[in-house]
Formats: C-alpha cells, structure tokens, sequence
C-alpha cells in the first residue's frame, strides 16, 4: 500500500459514517477490502447489526488494533495542504489505515504472525472491545491505536464516574422556608468538590473531574425537588479512594451512584520513541487478553472530537513506519 492508495483508503474510511451506532457500513467495507488484500477476516457480530472485524494470515502472535466509531456529528473529508480533514481523521480512522499499510509491509517481507483487531463502540463504553476479548487467541502483544501525537503511551488514566441525586420538598417559590430545594444541596456538594484533596500519581499526575451533567427543578417559580448532576473522574489508581473521598465531601447533600468503572492502565515501551502519559481512557482495559499492550497513534487528541479535526499527512507516513518497528 502506497502512500496515494494509503490516502485513499483513509478517505474513504472518514467518508462513512460510522457515529456510534452507525458502524455496519465501515465494518463491512473494512472487511471486503481486507479480503481483496487477502487476508481471513472474522466479522464477530455485535447487537444491532454491527460488527468487530478480525484479521489474521496464521495464528498471530501480535495484534495492531483500533476502533473505527466516531463522535457525532459526521463530516466528511477534504484534503488541505498536507492535513486530512474529516470526522474520525485521527480518532481513529487515520490510524487503522496506517495500521493496515504496516500489516501489509510486514507481510510482504514474510510475516505471518500479525493480526488485525478493529472493532466498533470506542466511544460509548467499548462494547466492541469487551466482545473481541472473548475473541480465542495466542497474541502476547497488543499495539493499540489512539491519537498519542506519534508518542508510546507510558500510561493512560482510568475513569470513574458518578451521579449525584440531591431531594428536596417542593413549594411556592414565594414561601421557600415550606419547601427544601434540591438544587441548593446539589450546588453545596458540587462547589465542596473543588476544595478536596484528590489522589495523585507520580507517574500519572493528579486525578482530575468534569461536572458533565446537570439537571433539577420543575419550573422557574417552584422549589426544586429533584436534581441531578453527573460527575467524571480521571483517576490514578483505586476508583474506591476516589470514591470514598467522594462520600466524605458531599455528606448528607447527595445520593451517588456508580455509573462507570475503567481501571488506570500501565503501558509497555520500547526504546527509541518519545513517550507520554495521557488523561484519556481507551479500549486497552478491555482486550486484556491480547497481550502486553503499547499505545500509539498518529494525530492529536486535542482536534480530536472537535469540528476541526485533521491528521498530517507526513505524520501519517511516518506512523506506518513506526507501527512496523513496534512489530518487533
């Protein structure tokens, strides 16, 4: 694969869309075109039509994987100088098609031990990733793919997340002192949130959270009985340190329920690459029986997401370059 052909299959791939959800269009044409590469590719299905695709030319004993759903909304691709834009550019569409070209280049010099693990629902909770785990497998290694600025990944945070429910009793807003408002006790926990002591890491840095949600009240001119708040955690160790902190600061205030759990997770590296330690989750923590796993990508996780999303398209060479050195 030729860095023309390279550009082309990228483009095609961010030319679908494959919002969450919406991923059985790529996975097929991801499926066909790696059979009119030659290689046996498995279509492990998924619930509503999707699909993970794996791919292999003998038992592989190491793995280049990435996902290929994307954050709404869709945008297709434009080329502008020498960055790609287009939604899924670098997360992660850039990258399966590097990862492609390396699998490729490795298997014209004679490899047959590579495989290929792509797979659907990165980004709302990696129900792709948890499916191809039960994939049966020999791999020791995995090499995943995130955008990590062409960098080894020496670390990736984990994620805790959580919902605050405050009650309250509801009134005239004329007559507060008969009711109780719910959104008061919600904003007491949420502004005791940012005096607290978080855990930190040497390695991986403080632990880090976002309010992302917030809801309550009935209308303007009644005392909110409800309200609502959903809290993410960027953790660095144990979620339970960090969620019974969580109990301390909001005492009687708020309710809170567990709503997501994703471990911290330490890398391997190799010498020769800059490295780094990313905030970010990825589907690592869930292909654990892939293999010791790397984390490498070309692009930036800071247009990633964004309505400005683009991947270089020197970097994007580059990074087939590195995918085959980390193939050992």
């Amino acid at each position: 694969m030729n860095h023309a052909e390279l550009v082309s299959f990228v483009r095609a791939l961010v030319d679908i869309d494959s919002t969450t959800g919406r991923e059985q269009e790529v996975a097929r044409f991801i499926a066909h075109t790696l059979q009119g590469l030659g290689w046996h590719v498995d279509e492990q299905p998924l619930n509503d039509g999707r699909c993970n695709v794996i791919a292999r030319i003998e038992q592989p004993s190491v793995v280049l994987s990435t996902h290929f759903d994307c954050v709404p909304p869709f945008f297709p691709s434009r080329i502008e100088g020498r960055r790609l834009f287009g939604r899924g550019a670098c997360d992660a569409k850039g990258i399966l098609g590097a990862q492609v070209a390396a699998a490729e280049r490795a298997r014209a010099a004679g490899r047959t031990d590579v495989g290929l693990v792509f797979v659907a629902g990165e980004e709302r909770g990696s129900d792709g990733a948890k499916a191809a785990n039960a994939w049966p497998n020999v791999s020791r290694r995995l090499i995943n793919g995130e955008p990590t600025d062409s960098r080894l990944g020496v670390a990736t945070k984990g994620v805790y997340r959580a919902r605050l429910t405050a009650t309250g009793r509801a009134a005239h807003s004329s007559l507060p002192h008969l009711g109780e408002s719910a959104i008061e006790k919600m904003l007491d926990a949420l502004v005791a949130l940012r005096d607290a002591d978080w855990p930190v890491d040497d390695v991986l840095g403080p632990t880090n959270y976002s309010i992302g949600l917030m809801s309550g009240g009935v209308a303007p001119n009644v005392i909110p009985p409800t309200a609502s708040a959903e809290l993410m955690f960027r953790t660095v160790g144990d979620y339970r340190e960090v969620r019974d902190l969580l109990e301390d600061v909001v005492g009687t205030c708020a309710a809170i329920e567990d709503v997501l759990v994703v471990p911290p997770v330490r890398l391997h590296i190799e010498p020769g690459f800059e490295t780094a330690v990313f905030a970010y989750t990825t589907d690592v923590p869930f292909l654990t029986h892939w293999g010791t796993p790397m984390l490498f990508g070309p692009g930036s996780i800071t247009v990633a997401h964004t309505d400005n999303e683009y991947l270089d398209l020197d970097e994007l060479n580059r990074a087939v370059d590195a995918y085959v050195r980390l193939l050992g």
